[in-house]
């Protein structure tokens, strides 16, 4: 990245400003959203910690808070507006990738296929994983953006420790709240949802408050190469528009 001078803005008035790396954080986002779910999410793990004993967690926990990581990226960089634009580019790429292994997993299998049953072991929640990824990922996202929009006007956008790791008590708090009933009671044992609903929750504020050097680290070089440090002090934070 090469470095611009640093200019501070309201978000507003960025305009039809070029924004070189912004389409690359929102492709990344997606890809960490998508493979999160995909991969991750239907997997119950368990280790074995010293002094704490067997932690019962979701897989996808070991990646997809980086989602919320760059997440914050978006806001502290670009304002809330444009990480709302993500958000619903994160949430039309769930809804067809749910529709995608809907209809592969339904679709007749060739004479001579042995794999439908391990297909549709792997993928064949994939539907009601992802609708509830994507009702959570929303609310979550966007409470998110939101705190840590609110809180950098409020800190004058000094100590973004304190917004990064509030906006994830926060936004990981309304997705877990609705994610984990959603996807999974009927299927887990209620007693292993909510267990792994609490140590999820607080395994990503903990990763949060972990990878807050690396993101005050990618926060700068961010600023650095586009130039602006972003305040959102008279921004529209309706959820549902989608323009900047």
């Amino acid at each position: 990245m090469v470095d611009e001078p640093l200019q501070t803005v309201e978000a507003g008035a960025l305009g039809g400003r070029q924004l070189r790396y912004y389409d690359f954080a929102m492709a990344a986002f997606v890809a960490i959203l998508i493979c999160s779910n995909l991969i991750g999410a239907g997997k119950p793990a368990v280790v074995t910690l010293p002094l704490v004993g067997m932690v019962t967690f979701g897989a996808g926990i070991l990646f997809f808070p980086l989602g919320y990581v760059l997440g914050d990226v978006l806001t502290e960089v670009y304002g809330y507006a444009r990480a709302r634009r993500v958000v619903w580019a994160g949430f039309a790429a769930a809804l067809f990738m749910a529709g995608m292994a809907w209809v592969v997993v339904n679709l007749p299998a060739a004479p001579g296929y042995t794999g439908q049953a391990a297909l549709a072991e792997v993928f064949g929640q994939t539907p009601r994983i992802v609708l509830a990824s994507i009702a959570a990922f929303w609310a979550g996202e966007l409470a998110n953006a939101f705190v840590l929009a609110r809180m950098k006007v409020w800190t004058q956008g000094r100590m973004l420790w304190t917004r990064t790791i509030g906006s994830t008590v926060v936004g990981q708090g309304v997705d877990s709240l609705i994610f984990y009933p959603l996807a999974f009671l009927g299927v887990w044992q209620t007693s292993l949802v909510v267990q792994v609903m609490v140590t999820n929750y607080g395994l990503k504020v903990l990763w949060e408050v972990i990878l807050t050097p690396v993101t005050y680290r990618v926060v700068a070089a961010f600023k650095r190469a586009e130039g602006i440090d972003v305040f959102d002090e008279r921004t529209d934070f309706n959820p549902f528009r989608t323009r900047v």
